[in-house]
């Protein structure tokens, strides 16, 4: 049974939701930028209490992907600054610094416990609809080129909402708790930097969480994902050497034929019979002119594998075949990581906890306790991490009607699902470390 205090602290924190949700709707920010929500973030964390690790304490500098150059931070930071983010903080993130985590010891002998949520937005440009609800009613990107078009906005608003839920309640619980505050999910590049520089070290236990998806209607909850996909994103470049395609094309090494090749023979790649495994090269570009040969060219690609073992055979014969691409058209050939996590599976009895107090709250009319997921989650680094080290954890997924699938332009959702998932995640870690 819910606690009575717990119940109207939920509440009381209802209201403001939706308001923190809009804010951060309408001020997105993408992957290693997320200067104003960090910085609203870890200001709102130290107002409840809370001990924060953030900078280069939390982030692995050496172990960051996909980070934009130093003049593209230097304009977001300025921007987060206009917008409304603290100047101090703001500098403490400087290269792209931008996750942190905040902790709270409860005293007592209790679980380590872990919460996770993602800040970054898409690189969308948000659709002009005169209809779309954030255009209607003035929350809608002022930021160009980005969106939040997959609720992390919303899992913000939910992760700071249940901090200050947990704070107002800590002589009631025991143990200690850990609010992860996540940069660059999107392309999978945030975790692992966290991971590395000690973000669920000594953690029991882990919950992740994630509005919609595939719990794409009202009244659903799915408790426990398995079968995350472990991913790698990467940049191939094949360097070539430029030459008169009429006067003199045999002085010309054609870097564009290198990814040709390259690409044709990436998706020809023997699937394994030990699992599911994917590769898509979903970008070549190359060239310069009709009649130059071309001196460069690039594959924007990414494997997947059901297992970290299985996505790393993908990338190991991409590794293979790009090299002997260039070698065959006399290019040279370099690799650049954008991207990855590993495969994971939520522990079937934490997410049977879950799934025991959804039923209890009365709002969810299907309540699934497993489900494949057949995608790539930043998350499952996380949740990987603690499992090796003999601890446990679950994702879970918390209904929403949408008004557009993820990453679309038309993206948005019902903000009652913020109030469910707040009460959710609130009995969850109540249910774990109270007294």
């Amino acid at each position: 049974m819910m606690n009575n205090e717990l119940k109207a602290k939920i509440e009381e924190l209802i209201p403001q939701l939706a308001v923190v949700r809009r804010d951060l709707h309408k001020h997105p920010e993408s992957g290693w930028t997320e200067f104003r929500t960090a910085s609203l973030a870890i200001k709102k964390m130290r107002e409840l209490g809370y001990t924060v690790t953030m900078g280069k304490d939390a982030v692995c500098k050496e172990a960051m992907m996909g980070v934009p150059a130093p003049e593209v931070l230097k304009r977001h930071m300025e921007r987060a600054v206009a917008q409304g983010a603290d100047p101090e903080l703001v500098a403490q993130m400087e290269g792209g610094l931008t996750g942190f985590w905040a902790d709270m010891d409860l005293g007592g002998e209790g679980p380590f416990l872990a919460v996770r949520f993602d800040m970054d937005c898409n690189d969308v440009t948000e659709c002009a609809d005169a209809d779309h609800r954030p255009n209607v009613e003035g929350f809608a990107s002022v930021n160009a080129g980005c969106m939040h078009a997959c609720g992390h906005d919303g899992h913000t608003a939910i992760g700071l909402a249940l901090a200050e839920v947990i704070a107002s309640l800590r002589g009631q619980l025991k143990g200690k708790i850990r609010f992860i505050f996540q940069p660059a999910e999107e392309g999978v590049r945030g975790a692992m930097p966290m991971e590395k520089a000690g973000a669920v070290e000594g953690v029991n236990e882990i919950f992740g969480m994630h509005l919609g998806f595939q719990a794409n209607r009202m009244g659903t909850v799915i408790c426990g994902t398995k079968n995350f996909l472990a991913t790698t994103k990467a940049d191939v470049t094949f360097t070539g050497v430029p030459a008169h395609a009429g006067n003199a094309p045999e002085e010309g090494k054609n870097a564009l034929l290198s990814a040709a090749t390259a690409l044709l023979n990436m998706h020809a790649i023997p699937r394994s019979g030990k699992g599911d495994t994917r590769i898509t090269v979903g970008k070549l570009i190359g060239g310069e002119g009709r009649n130059v040969i071309p001196p460069k060219a690039v594959l924007v690609l990414e494997t997947r594998g059901i297992t970290s073992d299985l996505d790393a055979y993908m990338f190991g014969e991409v590794k293979r075949i790009a090299k002997a691409a260039g070698d065959m058209w006399g290019c040279g050939c370099s690799i650049d990581i954008k991207g990855g996590t590993k495969s994971g599976e939520s522990d079937l009895e934490v997410a049977k906890v879950v799934a025991e107090e959804a039923r209890e709250m009365g709002c969810f009319d299907k309540v699934v306790e497993e489900q494949n997921f057949g995608a790539s989650e930043d998350y499952s680094h996380f949740m990987s991490t603690v499992q090796a080290a003999g601890g446990k954890g679950t994702y879970v997924q918390v209904g929403t009607s949408l008004r557009a699938g993820h990453h679309n332009s038309h993206f948005d959702f019902d903000e009652q699902t913020l109030a469910n998932a707040l009460e959710l995640m609130s009995r969850c870690v109540w249910r774990t470390l109270a007294k």
